[in-house]
């Protein structure tokens, strides 16, 4: 298929499309949406960017739109789509809202962090489709607040990244709940060895798609590489920073460090926040609509994020802190060099740290070219080096305390300093002790 019009889909899913613009699709969807419309399971590999999202969402609306649920019978959730992060469920539920306009079709998006009440109140209103999260979908259940049992179609999406994140035995318990007979479609951006067991449980006799280099970052991105002390490493950011121009998503390793580096970055100027597990939904969604709005010129993140954030137009990606396995370096680059673009990926590194980078280099088969270090001057300290303390100023002279020391049957007593003579309201009256009462 060369174009979207080439497909047999219905009116409203073709005008949908013409309003956001589609017209030509990926390589991946030229090749993933036929055979999920001829009904077969199907495994996906494509890089990240290459518009998975679209890919099952626009085959899953057709097929429930050809398929209509029995009348006269209370229906459930017909679809389910599995993600790993919140930030992906909800990007995934806001592309489907909007392919999905004029059908009827509601999206229910069930994810941890937030507010339960609206979820339950989703799916108690007939959401045809459940977006979620595994933790919280297991949660719901188990205290049988959700039913899958009439579920026809399952998509896992960013699966691998699934298994990495320990959700096994919930995938296991979700797919055990739903019917065989079904269509599911497992997407991701690479295949590890730990998926294929799952692959082989739950999908039957699948359609397989591989479209790239799944084992490498993809080659519209720059791979720079800078060797330099920790305690440097943010005195270079903030060179590149003035440097550069675009939008800059920066990964550090810990949500200590993440926030550290957003504050030091906000106090010197820079628009600057954060995305990490210690903060609320709330505030990771503000962060991420300023982001992607050009509130803020840098998203620092742990790998909560590297998943979980479709932002187009991510100019430089920076690793200020290397990730825990190379398979990580691929996700976390995947967030620029998008939809054709070019983008930059640097990465920060110690001279301890050089057998992590060849590893990098060895397991994803890439060469990062190394960059000198040019002469760089200190970041500049913030003009108000405690920002974001709650100073307290001590009190006048004049309102100063002293401690008077009193006899054993005498009770405490505390005097102020004496009164000025000719002061409008008068000085400080004394407070001689605790009045005695009765008891």
């Amino acid at each position: 298929m060369n174009l979207f019009t080439d497909l047999s889909l219905s009116p409203i899913l073709l005008g949908n499309l013409n309003k956001k613009g589609y017209a030509v699709p990926t390589p991946v969807q030229s090749k993933a949406i036929p055979a999920a419309l001829a009904g077969n399971d199907i495994v996906a590999t494509a890089q990240t960017g290459t518009g998975k999202t679209l890919a099952f969402c626009l085959p899953l609306i057709e097929a429930m739109l050809q398929q209509p649920a029995p009348a006269g019978k209370a229906v459930g959730p017909r679809a389910l789509i599995l993600s790993p992060t919140r930030e992906l469920a909800i990007q995934i539920a806001r592309e489907f809202d909007e392919i999905a306009q004029g059908t009827g079709f509601r999206a229910a998006t069930v994810v941890g962090g937030m507010a339960e009440g609206a979820q339950l109140n989703a799916l108690r209103r007939g959401a045809q489709v459940i977006i979620a999260t595994p933790g919280r979908l297991c949660d719901f259940l188990d205290r049988r607040l959700a039913n899958l049992s009439q579920v026809t179609h399952v998509i896992l999406d960013e699966g691998d990244r699934m298994l990495d994140m320990g959700f096994l035995p919930a995938l296991h318990q979700i797919l055990g709940q739903i019917p065989k007979k079904r269509q599911t479609l497992f997407f991701s951006a690479t295949i590890e060895p730990s998926a294929s067991k799952l692959i082989a449980q739950h999908l039957s006799n699948p359609v397989r798609i591989a479209l790239g280099p799944t084992t490498k970052p993809t080659e519209n991105v720059d791979l720079h590489f800078y060797e330099i002390e920790h305690d440097r490493k943010v005195d270079l950011l903030h060179h590149m920073l003035g440097r550069e121009t675009g939008s800059f998503l920066v990964f550090a390793r810990t949500r200590h460090g993440v926030e550290k580096l957003a504050k030091r970055l906000a106090r010197v100027g820079v628009k600057a926040t954060s995305i990490h597990g210690d903060r609320t939904q709330g505030q990771r969604n503000r962060a991420l609509a300023g982001f992607q709005q050009g509130d803020y010129r840098v998203l620092v993140a742990t790998d909560v994020a590297a998943r979980g954030i479709h932002v187009d137009g991510i100019s430089h990606v920076v690793n200020f802190d290397l990730p825990m396995v190379p398979e990580d370096f691929i996700h976390r680059v995947g967030r620029t060099g998008r939809a054709g673009a070019r983008g930059v990926a640097h990465t920060f590194a110690t001279r301890q740290e050089r057998n992590d980078i060849r590893k990098i280099e060895r397991t994803l088969n890439v060469q990062l070219t190394r960059q000198i270090v040019a002469q760089l001057d200190p970041m500049p300290e913030p003009m108000e080096r405690f920002a974001d303390r709650e100073i307290i100023p001590p009190p006048p002279p004049q309102a100063r305390k002293q401690f008077r020391p009193a006899g054993k049957s005498t009770p405490p007593s505390w005097s102020n300093s004496a009164p000025k003579r000719g002061g409008g309201f008068g000085g400080p009256k004394k407070f001689s002790g605790p009045r005695k009462t009765g008891r």
